[in-house]
């Protein structure tokens, strides 16, 4: 486990500011505790700094996760936001689509959204945008990326794609043993 590289938290943080924006600042300037985000066996953990420093005396080959997963690195370099991260985007996330009920289902299975299963999107969401997914309950179900910006999406074909899908919450049974 180690701090990020320069290039590691330039990589890190251009994909988690498609998503939250300038809110990363409230990630590590936290008012509670120091928080930070570490490296280990590719994967950017985001964790306390107290549980970091008592994880120190556990060995590398035996530490599994420390804190939240917030994704990995793939072999090429590039970011891929894991689900187990949804918790913390849906609390700092800029903009957000809530499907209606019957579009849920569809989506948990890893199908985009369409128009005809958007129930509200916040306005003035730009295209090709991070943003996410709730029920209209406000219950967070995954994150994605706008195919359309908000006022493209009013004269749409029912049947256009809207969101593509990233992740969603049926990721943990679908791909339980790649999350950890």
């Amino acid at each position: 486990m180690r701090p990020l590289t320069e290039e590691e938290t330039k990589v890190f943080f251009e994909k988690l500011s498609k998503y939250i924006g300038r809110n990363i600042s409230q990630l590590i300037d936290r008012k509670d505790e120091e928080y930070c985000f570490r490296l280990h066996r590719d994967r950017v953990y985001y964790a306390s700094e107290r549980l970091v420093r008592a994880a120190v005396s556990v060995a590398r080959d035996d530490l599994v996760s420390i804190g939240t997963c917030f994704g990995k690195f793939t072999k090429t370099g590039k970011f891929r936001l894991h689900i187990t991260a949804l918790d913390i985007l849906a609390q700092y996330a800029l903009f957000k689509v809530w499907v209606k009920p019957n579009a849920e289902q569809s989506f948990l299975y890893g199908h985009h959204i369409l128009k005809s299963g958007v129930g509200k999107m916040t306005e003035g969401t730009p295209q090709y945008q991070g943003v996410v997914v709730c029920n209209l309950g406000d219950l967070p179900l995954g994150f994605g990326v706008t195919a359309r910006s908000t006022d493209e999406c009013r004269d749409l074909d029912p049947a256009a794609i809207v969101v593509f899908n990233q992740s969603d919450i049926g990721e943990y049974l679908r791909d339980e043993e790649t999350l950890i």
